[in-house]
Parts: C-alpha cells; structure tokens; sequence
C-alpha cells in the first residue's frame, strides 16, 4: 500500500560515525516530506549505553539497543572499516535471526556487513562490500557472496559497498515501498543526477587497481574515459602522454596485461552495456555514442565481449524486471 508506514530501526556498531547512515536517513527523511505524510519511523541504536558523539562533535540521539516491540522493516547495521568487531554476542545473534525468520529485512551498510556476516545472516547469499574490504572479507567469509556491486538486494539481505551507493539502494527500496514517482521526486530532491543500478560495479580508483600506478598510464586511460564516442587512435594517445606507442604498449602489458585498444575497447563496451540498461536509446544509437561505426560493428564486438549481444542482454534484462515481485504486484 502507498500509505503503509514502515518502521526502521539502524544500529550503530560500536565506535561507528553516525555519517555511515546520513545517505540512508537523507532518503527516508525526503520520503516522508515529499509525499506529504510518514512513509517511514526511524529510530537509531547503539549497542552500548554511550551517545554517539564524535571527534569532530556530531551528535545522533540514539536510544541502547532492544528488541523493538513494534513490527520492524528493517534493520540496518552500521559499522566503520576502523572498528569492525571480531565476535556478536549470542544475545545479539538470537534477536538477529528471530527478526530474520519474522521476514524483517537484514541490511548492512558499508562495514556492517562485517557484523552481519559474523552472525551466519549472510552465508549462501550475495552481499556488496566496499572494493577496500573485498578482498579479507572473502578470505575471512568463504561461505558469503561477495561482490564489487554498488549494493545487492539478495532473499531479504540488503547491503550497500558506500555512501553513495547508500542512496541509490535507499531510493531502489524506496521506489519498491511507495512507487517509482515517489522516489524520482526524492531523487530530484537530493539533487541526484541518476539512480544508478545495483548491478552496476564499484569505480575503483586506477592507482588501487593497478596497486601502483605508472604516471602515463594513469594519463592514458583517463584520456580513454574522456574519448568514448570519438575513440582515439593508440598512436594519438601515445602522442597526448608524450611516449612512443611502443612505450605505451609496454607499459599497459606490464600494469593491466593488455594492450591499449583491448582496453580501450571494453571500457567503450562497458559503457555501452550501461547505457542499455539504464536508457531508452536505441542499440544504433548506443554503438555510435560508444565509438561503433555501425550496428553489426557494435553487435559483433559486444557478443565477443560478452557472450550475448545488446538486443538480446536488454531484452534478458527487461524480463528480469517484468518478473520483479513488486512490479507483478503492480
């Protein structure tokens, strides 16, 4: 129902700033102003007796953490990369999966997921997790699903990589709750520009892909990033950097084990495979803002890249959507 108030609850993990969860209860708070009456009650926790206050003198009322007694939602854990716990307490654990088994949706924002994973909440499922805790998070869970998506929505577990990806999985949830109209409003009342896709992947920063970057490499790709639709020639980015192609060759095999126009060529075909799912453009019209010469051009280079072609990744993608419980319910 449009009007259905729903009750949320965050709980701050120990030692967390209260700015982890800003980007979710900006989303919530837009919600209840610009639909003109409460879509959501919030209250934040803290699982100790102290009041969340910072270094810097933010201050979040907050009430110490006990079971709600009215119908929850869901529950968001928050917790900072720098104070993630090692242990939950059975205590804590027990509340967990009972609000699990009642159907509350479970999420985890940023290093929440830590928590959340201690508990066993998350195994057999997918999770979002920051591009800095990727990696130990997967050695330390094997059992969980980890991805570099900007936030997952998986069988009642819900998880956000960042602030950012926060509120794009706030206004998705949202637009789930109360309708699609309701959350262009809230998005065009946080100015923001897109609602960017879940499946969409993390940007990681070149210089912690490569581990170390090489100063012309670093130049060369963002030279790439800013030439989509007119593709440069590997001789003209050679030139712009101030290196012979053959140095500029050398130096993507060594940091990215590629050359130059393979990379080139799949950040053109990412870029296209974005535009396909979040805009209404023709596939022609795509290939051409993305640098193809021709429709068969672009088809044939997408089907390489991967393994099915723009018609037929849009159409799979539309009958995902069509097959999502809230648009069946519609």
């Amino acid at each position: 129902m449009a009007s259905e108030l729903r009750n949320i609850a965050f709980v701050l993990w120990p030692g967390t700033h209260p700015g982890t969860i800003m980007p979710g209860l900006s989303v919530l708070r837009s919600a209840n102003r610009m639909a003109g009456y409460d879509c959501y009650a919030v209250r934040c926790y803290t699982l100790d007796e102290q009041p969340i206050v910072t270094e810097e003198g933010w201050h979040l009322p907050a009430w110490p953490w006990r079971a709600p007694s009215e119908p929850l939602s869901r529950l968001w854990l928050a917790a900072d990369a720098q104070t993630l716990p090692d242990h939950v307490s059975p205590p804590l654990l027990q509340q967990w999966r009972a609000l699990a088994r009642d159907g509350v949706g479970l999420g985890a924002l940023e290093g929440g997921v830590v928590p959340l994973a201690l508990s066993g909440l998350l195994d057999e499922h997918r999770c979002a997790v920051h591009w800095r805790l990727i990696d130990e998070f997967r050695e330390r869970f094997p059992a969980v699903t980890a991805t570099s998506q900007l936030f997952e929505q998986d069988r009642g577990r819900l998880t956000s990589s960042g602030a950012q990806a926060t509120i794009d999985l706030f206004l998705a949830l949202l637009a789930e709750d109360h309708g699609q109209d309701l959350a262009a409003l809230v998005a065009e009342d946080l100015i923001v520009e897109r609602i960017r896709d879940g499946s969409e992947r993390q940007r990681v920063p070149l210089r912690n892909r490569l581990g170390s970057t090489h100063p012309k490499l670093t130049q060369a790709v963002i030279l790439m990033e800013s030439n989509i639709e007119e593709p440069l020639t590997t001789d003209e980015i050679a030139r712009h950097v101030c290196v012979s192609r053959r140095q500029l060759e050398r130096i993507f095999k060594q940091y990215l084990n590629s050359v130059p126009s393979q990379y080139y060529l799949e950040l053109r075909l990412n870029r296209a495979r974005q535009m396909l799912m979040q805009t209404s453009k023709s596939i022609i019209q795509i290939g051409l803002s993305c640098g193809f010469s021709s429709g068969p051009h672009f088809s044939s280079a997408y089907r390489n890249c991967f393994g099915i072609t723009p018609r037929e990744d849009r159409n799979q993608r539309r009958a995902q959507q069509a097959m999502d419980p809230v648009t069946r319910e519609l």
